[in-house]
């Protein structure tokens, strides 16, 4: 299979020589999910991470009510895992489950480690992934904290134009915190602008 945007991801991140990336990524495997695929399912102890080729997953919880609470939407090409469970090896608190048909590579904690301890330039796109991870997380907390559902809206709109015709309404409502209901409103309201 080919492995060019897996590869490309990591230069992406900042300068690093073909062969290192390439060195980096031997032990990473393909696979294809549905859509509606459990990924990772909640109190799994991640035992891969997976970079994302192609499609869209998304992270939940059910809330107390047992409704569906959608925390994050990944679009490729990006790494989706639970870190926390895979490094600490501890049950996971969400669900990641596959919005379209996704294309992933997958590999294993023992050849993350032995790539982090042996390779330098791992070490540091590492640490870059995790400061860029926490950016978001950060970015989004501080976005719900502080902005209506219709800003949310249209940041979503320029950031990920696409996601509207890969995700349903209601996951993509969920994600902004809002109900159906409310989405429906406030896109009616920017039509008639």
């Amino acid at each position: 299979m080919d492995k060019s945007l897996l590869n490309t991801y990591f230069h992406s991140l900042f300068s690093i020589k073909k062969d290192v990336v390439e060195k980096i990524t031997e032990k990473f495997s393909h696979f294809e999910l549905k859509a509606n695929t459990i990924l990772l399912d909640k109190n799994a102890i991640s035992t891969k991470t997976y970079f994302l080729e192609k499609g869209y997953v998304r992270s939940y919880i059910l809330n107390e009510d047992n409704e569906e609470i959608t925390t994050n939407i990944f679009r490729a090409p990006c790494f989706v895992n639970d870190f926390l469970s895979f490094f600490r090896q501890q049950p996971t608190k969400e669900i990641y489950q596959t919005v379209t048909e996704c294309v992933f590579w997958e590999t294993g904690l023992e050849n993350v480690q032995h790539n982090f301890h042996n390779i330098p330039e791992f070490r540091e796109f590492s640490r870059l992934l995790f400061v860029l991870n926490y950016y978001n997380i950060h970015d989004r907390l501080i976005e719900m904290a502080s902005q209506k559902a219709s800003t949310r809206y249209f940041n979503l709109m320029k950031k990920d134009p696409d996601i509207f015709q890969h995700v349903p309404l209601k996951v993509i409502a969920s994600y902004l915190g809002i109900k159906d209901s409310s989405l429906s409103r406030i896109r009616r309201d920017i039509h008639k602008l």
